[in-house]
């Protein structure tokens, strides 16, 4: 009824969190302890039991099944699909996390939000790899991916892995396939506030999952433009006068500036949109892939730094690729629409790149790429019409 209540009333989808805790066994006994020997009146933490009675019962797919169903009677018309995300969290074990997509006969969710790119334990170009492929190779095909760099729940970029990786972080986010998540402030590189500023009033009853997170910073007036009251429930961020919206828009270097360009890119550039994304290099500094569509010879290829300064031939690495290539995009907004050679593409830390060249030879198409090489409801483009069809 909820949900009808308010598709009724034209909104474009929900999102369902914390999905897995819908049913609990109905006997009531105690969740098993880890440690076994450990006495059970001291447990207080939540990690120091198994949770087998009070997640992921049988028939809470059927719920969200009949969720899913519900939309569906409200996506009828044409051009208006209603959307359904879950929070899965089903950490540790992807073909859990999966199964939220549903079946090739039954759909759950479009997807189940995606927060590896949040929980790795270290930041390298090898662990964004590791991030990206693990949920690509074990997405069901035809299924359409999602990815998320920060949440509710995790710090800021900024706080968690570092000021200088703000932007390529975005790179990433932005020309990944699938749907991009990005929580709100991250556009302009917000910090976390320090904890000593943040009230220890009752008020807030998850101290976890709120405190770091300060207000938008949308100016430098009173409370950043966030409210006309005497105060946020939170406090602003005491950089609000230098960090926020009203002056990034200004700066054609900024973070904000960037952002922009990324999404605009992604909303003109059909590879970016729908097309193949095939890893074509990883190490400890740097990861690379390019983002190609069958019938455009047109491809995109990011190099991202996660790492130190460093130096890749991707000419050597890419059977085929031209010598030289274009930057699209850069982080160092000075080198746009300059000229690189493959053999010798130089990234510094946090530096990403978005390069452009023609081919008349796909990676997805090589022999070598098997396997790296995924693609999300496929399409193929035909100049004849200008137009995407998919049975290609």
């Amino acid at each position: 009824d909820i949900i009808k209540f308010w598709l009724g009333k034209g909104i474009d989808g929900f999102s369902f969190s914390a999905v897995k805790f819908l049913l609990e066994a109905t006997h009531l006994r105690d969740e098993p302890q880890v440690n076994k020997t450990q006495n059970p009146v001291i447990i207080t933490a939540y990690s120091q039991l198994y949770h087998d009675y009070t997640t992921t019962q049988v028939g809470m797919h059927d719920i969200i099944r009949s969720f899913r169903q519900t939309m569906n009677q409200f996506s009828s018309e044409p051009g208006r699909y209603r959307f359904m995300g879950s929070d899965g969290d089903e950490k540790g074990d992807i073909e859990a996390t999966m199964m939220y997509y549903g079946t090739t006969f039954i759909q759950e969710a479009d997807f189940p939000f995606n927060f590896n790119l949040i929980d790795m334990k270290n930041l390298s170009g090898n662990s964004i790899f590791e991030a990206v492929n693990l949920w690509m190779k074990n997405m069901p095909a035809g299924k359409w991916p999602n990815w998320a760099v920060g949440s509710p729940n995790a710090a800021r970029i900024s706080s968690r892995i570092g000021k200088e990786y703000v932007n390529v972080m975005n790179m990433l986010l932005l020309t990944l396939p699938g749907t991009p998540v990005t929580y709100y402030g991250e556009e302009i590189g917000m910090e976390n506030i320090a904890s000593e500023n943040v009230s220890e009033e009752p008020v807030n009853p998850n101290p976890v999952t709120f405190p770091e997170k300060s207000p938008m910073q949308w100016d430098g007036e009173g409370n950043a433009g966030f409210t006309d009251g005497n105060s946020s429930w939170l406090p602003v961020h005491s950089d609000y006068r230098r960090v926020n919206v009203e002056i990034q828009m200004t700066w054609a270097n900024s973070t904000l500036s960037l952002y922009r360009e990324l999404t605009s890119l992604r909303n003109k550039e059909l590879p970016i949109q729908r097309g193949w994304t095939c890893f074509a290099w990883n190490d400890s500094n740097v990861f690379a892939y390019v983002r190609e569509l069958d019938g455009l010879d047109s491809v995109f290829m990011m190099v991202l730094n996660f790492g130190q300064e460093s130096t890749i031939d991707l000419k050597a690495l890419v059977p085929g690729l031209p010598s030289k290539a274009v930057i699209r995009l850069s982080t160092h907004f000075g080198n746009a629409g300059k000229a690189v050679d493959t053999k010798l593409i130089k990234t510094e830390m946090g530096e990403g790149l978005v390069l452009e060249y023609k081919t008349a030879k796909p990676v997805h198409t090589m022999e070598a790429f098997k396997g790296n090489c995924f693609v999300a409801e496929k399409a193929c483009y035909s100049s004849a019409f200008n137009l995407l069809y998919v049975n290609c």
